[in-house]
């Protein structure tokens, strides 16, 4: 469904990665991993069509995505390593806009059970700003509960801030969305089920790609 061909990436006059090349089918589940610094967000942003790739090119369903822009957005929901939520609004209005922005408008009554998925119902009407870190980050995640639609997520550091029982929460529903057809990039500096369960991994160190 996605492919990367020959991608490269440099900042300034360093080089993160080049000539990386894969191939994500349905239900397949990518770890994108290597050191900080390596370009594993670069990479992420490249592969949802928010950054220019410096060599490549990324295709979705064998179209290239820069030729299929909103419809490629339709398919695919990117989650950055930040929660992305503006202070002044509350979890639920965070929840409804990001879903308006993604062009997946949520339904009054869905935003309320998404937000309960991810254990937050009760933040609904507090502003971001009031959250801990977790709570953000697990407002954030409840976007995921309201995207089963989409074939492809995009997922940058989407642990972090979560506590253990969480992580589990967070790597089965990851872990059933897969199985239902749908297709996942992430990266993670933590050992657990999801990392294990993946059925490729790419090294940005080397640049190479494993079956898993």
């Amino acid at each position: 469904m996605l492919e990367a061909r020959q991608l490269g990436c440099t900042r300034g006059e360093r080089t993160l990665f080049g000539d990386v090349s894969f191939t994500l089918e349905a239900r397949g589940l990518l770890h994108v991993a290597g050191a900080n610094g390596s370009g594993k967000t670069s990479l992420l942003r490249i592969l949802c069509g928010l950054g220019a790739a410096d060599g490549g090119e990324v295709c979705w369903r064998g179209e290239p995505i820069r030729e299929l822009r909103e419809a490629y957005w339709r398919d695919m929901v990117y989650l950055g390593h930040a929660h992305a939520l503006k202070d002044d609004l509350t979890a639920a209005e965070n929840l409804r806009v990001a879903c308006e922005i993604a062009g997946r408008p949520a339904a009054h009554d869905a935003i309320q059970p998404a937000l309960a998925q991810f254990g937050v119902a009760h933040c609904a009407q507090l502003p971001a700003r009031a959250l801990s870190q977790g709570q953000k980050r697990r407002s954030a995640l409840a976007r995921l509960a309201l995207s089963r639609q989409a074939r492809l997520w995009i997922l940058d550091e989407p642990f972090s801030a979560l506590d253990v029982a969480a992580v589990s929460q967070l790597e089965n529903f990851i872990l059933d969305y897969v199985e239902q057809g749908g297709s996942v990039i992430f990266t993670t500096h933590q050992d657990g089920a999801i990392a294990a369960r993946a059925t490729q991994k790419l090294d940005l160190d080397t640049a190479q790609v494993a079956a898993c």
